[in-house]
């Protein structure tokens, strides 16, 4: 492999040792028809001509790149916050749905599933169908459904029809696990949106490559703030890693941009309670991909836990794997009680109430140590409207 490309996915859908299609029989047809066409798909010019008319008429991009000056006087650096939070639906899953709809479209499906943790990638999902008008089944653990009940009011709302998840931890794994089940008995017409960098080979790479508009982005931004076209730092938080990617795509080969992605640690590392899958997790398969996984000594999957809805997966991408593998990115860990505190701090300083996985991300400049001049981008990967009922419990509101 070219030095160019050591951290993209190579033709066999591996990065590194990590990824592939680890699939049942029954799903090879799908796979197989979804990675024969995508590439065409996504560089005709068709498609281009009218994602990029989406994303700019409709999802509303570009997003600014806020610098933070009360922030940056906090922590004596020079602070950026690239502002998902402001797309359309209030996070970057859109810029994802949008693509893959568009893929749909030309494959001729026209049912779309989903799985969906903090529910953000459900109501892209829902937006998307009903802005094309296709069937929208989203599947959702039903302890998600409980605590992210304004997101799920808007998938229905959306025209989308919300399936509980009732086994295992009752979270997004267990909803992807539906969702599969689901593609599997609905070969013909259906199309599985995956919402996250992970799953079977392509999806990893397809969906980096939707949300990498945000690093394109980035890139311009930077320059005109600071007269360099990269950051010191793009710091971004990780549960299965979609906004992690997509905010670090274009740098990738950038060695003089530090690549760090933040996970949840929940109750702590060590607690049991924890979604820090590259601090605890060993090679493993799940949902079709080789990657980190936290599993028991006998290779059963353990379940994670987080705050936030969105980081509670026990994987992690595996381009995410690899990055961590080849020492490319940094991987450091926040507890509950870190992203709560980094959130109240930015809503205070700035005036943007994050959702509790961006503040994951956030909470990153009190763990880190910068210099005045370094220019530090931190992706706001979504809006804390979701999270308002778990802030009030917790700050007592």
């Amino acid at each position: 492999m070219s030095k160019k490309n050591k951290y993209q996915v190579d033709e066999k859908g591996m990065y590194g040792r990590f990824g592939g299609a680890f699939i049942p029989e029954m799903l090879y047809p799908n796979i197989e028809n979804l990675k024969t066409v995508y590439l065409d798909i996504i560089n005709s010019e068709a498609f281009q001509n009218e994602y990029k008319a989406l994303l700019k008429d409709y999802v509303g991009r570009p997003s600014p790149l806020y610098y933070a000056k009360r922030l940056s006087e906090k922590y004596n650096t020079q602070v950026y916050l690239k502002r998902e939070d402001l797309n359309h639906t209030g996070a970057h899953k859109i810029n994802n749905t949008v693509g893959q709809i568009l893929i749909a479209k030309h494959m001729g499906k026209d049912r779309i599933i989903a799985e969906t943790g903090a529910g953000q990638h459900g109501v892209a999902t829902a937006t998307a169908c009903a802005l094309m008008g296709l069937q929208c089944v989203v599947y959702m653990g039903e302890v998600d459904i409980e605590r992210q009940a304004p997101n799920v009011a808007r998938m229905k709302m959306l025209g989308a029809e919300v399936v509980a998840a009732k086994s295992g931890s009752k979270t997004l794994k267990d909803a992807t696990n539906e969702a599969l089940r689901d593609w599997i008995c609905n070969p013909e017409d259906t199309f599985y949106l995956i919402g996250s960098v992970v799953g079977p080979h392509p999806y990893p790479d397809m969906v980096a490559r939707l949300q990498a508009i945000i690093s394109e982005e980035i890139k311009w931004q930077i320059k005109e703030k600071t007269d360099k076209d990269y950051p010191d730092y793009v710091i971004a938080c990780v549960g299965g890693g979609s906004n992690a990617a997509g905010s670090f795509y274009h740098f990738l080969d950038d060695e003089r941009v530090s690549l760090v992605a933040v996970e949840a640690s929940g109750m702590g590392v060590d607690s049991g309670e924890t979604a820090a899958t590259i601090a605890l997790g060993d090679l493993g398969i799940i949902h079709g991909s080789k990657t980190f996984l936290m599993q028991s000594d006998d290779g059963q999957i353990t379940e994670p836990y987080s705050i936030s809805a969105g980081l509670d997966y026990p994987g992690i991408g595996p381009q995410h794997a690899h990055l961590h593998d080849t020492k490319r990115g940094s991987f450091i860990s926040a507890t509950d009680a870190d992203a709560l505190e980094a959130a109240k701090e930015l809503t205070q300083l700035e005036g943007i109430i994050p959702a509790l996985e961006s503040a994951h991300a956030l909470s990153a400049l009190s763990k880190m140590s910068f210099k005045k001049d370094d220019s530090v981008v931190i992706t706001v990967s979504g809006r804390g409207d979701k999270d308002m009922a778990t802030y009030m419990n917790r700050f007592g509101f």
